[in-house]
């Protein structure tokens, strides 16, 4: 029998993630990213388990981990479910390191496809904007301004983004929208929303709407280009709080989530 050429090294057994540990990644990376505010409301298994393409029971399995971690709370009842009640707890950084580190190589080029795409949509919405339109991106703008805390101002934030698609007029651009999104949210089709960016995503979102209603098509369009750099920066910054080079945006970030 051969002898080991170096018998002092030890070999550790390889470990293969499951399906659960990825979902369970994903998860913690999207409660970290804000895809999920402090206070919302998880999807419903069902939907988690489509949007994921696994079944319901790994779904359960992942949200049973995060409720594990702290990162949320089961609550039973007719309006019960999974809700979110910290974006960043120890558990995350190894999970945010796993998710976004190799992702993204990827995810840099998605990025300048999402900001031109979003461009094209605000431009098109621009051209079309009926009076009736109008009224309804103003009233999701008001909606928004007086949001009160992450859960609010996220689901306020999606609501004014879904109007502006619809004037779109548009069921291709739609689903284009929605795919790049799903992309850039690895699986999971939702903005990411980060509540120390509330001015200025109120500032923002005022002037899009400006910009649409008025007809201003370059405006517009230059106007959401800039404004979806956001989401990019918070994977950004969200993977430099997992590598621990914690940025002053990410440290206000965990102040938030701390008061």
């Amino acid at each position: 029998m051969a002898t080991p050429t170096h018998p002092d090294v030890l070999l550790e057994p390889v470990r293969v993630p499951s399906v659960a540990d990825e979902v369970t990644d994903r998860l913690v990376t999207a409660v970290a990213v804000g895809a999920f505010a402090p206070g919302e409301h998880l999807p419903a298994e069902r939907e988690l388990a489509s949007m994921l393409g696994v079944s319901r029971s790994t779904v359960r399995e992942g949200i049973a981990r995060l409720r594990e971690a702290g990162l949320v709370e089961t609550r039973r009842g007719r309006s019960g479910g999974a809700f979110v009640l910290a974006s960043w707890t120890p558990a995350s950084a190894s999970a945010v390191r796993r998710t976004l580190e190799p992702a993204l190589p990827d995810l840099e080029p998605l990025f300048d496809l999402r900001a031109r795409v979003e461009e094209m949509v605000a431009r098109a919405a621009a051209e079309r904007c009926t009076a009736q339109d109008a009224a309804v991106l103003r009233e999701a703008l008001a909606a928004f301004a007086a949001a009160r805390g992450p859960a609010q101002e996220h689901a306020s934030d999606r609501r004014l983004h879904d109007a502006v698609l619809q004037v779109t007029a548009n069921p291709h651009l739609v689903a284009l929208r929605r795919d790049l999104l799903g992309r850039v949210g690895l699986g999971l089709p939702l903005e990411p929303y980060r509540a120390e960016v509330f001015t200025r995503a109120l500032a923002e979102h005022a002037d899009l709407v400006a910009a649409i209603t008025g007809g201003e098509v370059e405006r517009a369009g230059q106007v959401a280009r800039s404004h979806f750099a956001m989401s990019a920066e918070a994977l950004r910054e969200t993977l430099a709080r997992g590598l621990g080079a914690e940025g002053p945006a990410a440290q206000r970030s965990a102040s938030a989530t701390e008061a």
